[in-house]
């Protein structure tokens, strides 16, 4: 249904797909997943919270699915099975195909997976529902949220950036209030209050901060890392260079007064 090649699992990419899938399928009754972080949060301390993805699946009324056991991970049903075979067999398709990487979506090459491994269901009826927000709504929703609290003069710090609200004349009845920052993944900032979007303008701006790696993306970081250290040209001694010949000088000959 939907097949994307990224170098690494993350929310971006989750969402993004999400948002392919919501415009070709319409809106699913229910996202079958593992319990990885960026589906669910596993701190204990954390109970009931969501994380981004979940969050913005409870607001699409998209019902999530964690499997419990690795046997239901491993059927048809879950979510390994499938991508084991996918991933096997499209290393070998996209070696065979093509000599350049792989596009963050292949239609090709889903197409050529579903025309060999589908299975027809047992009942034709499509339980997909039709999607309640517009464009512009998911897209506010399938993006990063943060909350901030507005200062006395309707100011906020997000991301060493400071911002004021515009247009609420004195804004006494803002003062204090929690405002949410829809965060694209294009840095575009919108500010949500009570499901209303607030005009705003940029005070002052500071270095940027350092970004964070997203869930799984760790480990990509980590293997580029180790490819520039193994493609780094290891330095080799001229023949003559006295490090050769460490364990063989002769010492200098002492010199008289």
């Amino acid at each position: 249904m939907a097949l994307r090649f990224v170098p690494a699992e993350t929310t971006q990419v989750y969402m993004e797909t999400l948002q392919q899938y919501l415009d070709q399928h319409g809106r699913p009754v229910a996202l079958y997943s593992d319990k990885h972080s960026i589906f669910r949060v596993n701190h204990p301390e954390h109970d009931g919270e969501l994380t981004q993805f979940s969050r913005a699946l409870k607001t699409l009324d998209i019902a999530a699915i964690h499997a419990n056991t690795p046997q239901a991970k491993g059927r048809w049903s879950g979510p390994t099975r499938p991508c084991k075979t996918v991933w096997s067999r499209s290393c070998a398709c996209v070696r065979s195909r093509t000599s350049t990487p792989p596009t963050p979506s292949s239609p090709t090459f889903m197409a050529d997976f579903n025309a060999r491994f589908a299975v027809e269901p047992q009942s034709p009826q499509d339980a997909h529902r039709p999607v309640l927000h517009s464009l512009e709504e998911q897209a506010l929703i399938l993006c990063m949220h943060h909350t901030c609290k507005l200062s006395k003069n309707l100011c906020f710090q997000f991301k060493n950036r400071e911002y004021q609200l515009q247009g609420q004349g004195k804004g006494y009845r803002l003062r204090g209030a929690t405002l949410t920052v829809c965060e694209a993944f294009d840095g575009t900032i919108t500010l949500l209050h009570q499901g209303h979007i607030m005009p705003y303008r940029l005070l002052a701006e500071g270095e940027p901060p350092t970004p964070l790696d997203d869930e799984k993306s760790v480990h990509h970081s980590v293997d580029q890392a180790k490819a520039k250290q193994t493609a780094k040209p290891t330095y080799k001694p001229a023949p003559d260079h006295p490090w050769r010949g460490r364990g063989n000088i002769t010492p200098a000959p002492a010199q008289t007064p």
